[in-house]
């Protein structure tokens, strides 16, 4: 695969959209998210219009064990990332004293916990190639309190936060 991008998310909205971003410029992809026939549908249409390879991971990052399957997955396979889109995430709407604490559990681990961990796997794979860049997707939510979405805004606050913390670290 050629400058590969791994795109969680990848089967509707934003994810979908940098999924042909990236194929219109020749670059290769793993897309990642829960709905096959979605996944399936975008890797007919983007390989036949674009040439490109399209790999699909069908996988439900709100699963603790789901970014590690995946970065084994990639090695196993010998794919090499050049970019991490870390997309995927969902918020909800709701008092918080009164929000299925399930549902916001899940939203911690996708917002929060897999993003994170998918960094964790791959920048130091990036680090020692010296190449590699990754895009963690977060919102105008990070900025500003967001009653009756609390949990949403302030996951969307730590992609903010830790984004600029790596910035930081790696320039």
């Amino acid at each position: 695969m050629k400058h590969t991008a791994l795109i969680t998310g990848a089967s509707s909205g934003i994810g979908r959209e940098f999924s042909y971003i990236h194929a219109e410029q020749g670059g290769d992809l793993v897309l990642v998210a829960r709905s096959q026939k979605e996944l399936e549908i975008i890797q007919q249409d983007i390989q036949s219009k674009h040439g490109v390879s399209v790999m699909i991971i069908v996988k439900d990052l709100t699963k603790q064990d789901a970014p590690q399957e995946i970065y084994d997955e990639l090695k196993e396979k010998g794919i090499e990332l050049d970019i991490l889109i870390n997309n995927a995430g969902f918020g909800g709407l709701g008092y918080f004293h009164e929000r299925d604490w399930k549902q916001d559990e899940s939203m911690i681990q996708l917002n929060i916990l897999a993003l994170t961990e998918l960094c964790r796997l791959f920048l130091p794979d990036f680090i020692e190639r010296n190449s590699g860049k990754i895009l963690n997707v977060s919102s105008t939510a990070s900025l500003v309190p967001g009653p009756l979405q609390a949990v949403y805004y302030a996951t969307k606050a730590y992609v903010t936060s830790l984004s600029d913390a790596l910035s930081q670290e790696l320039k």
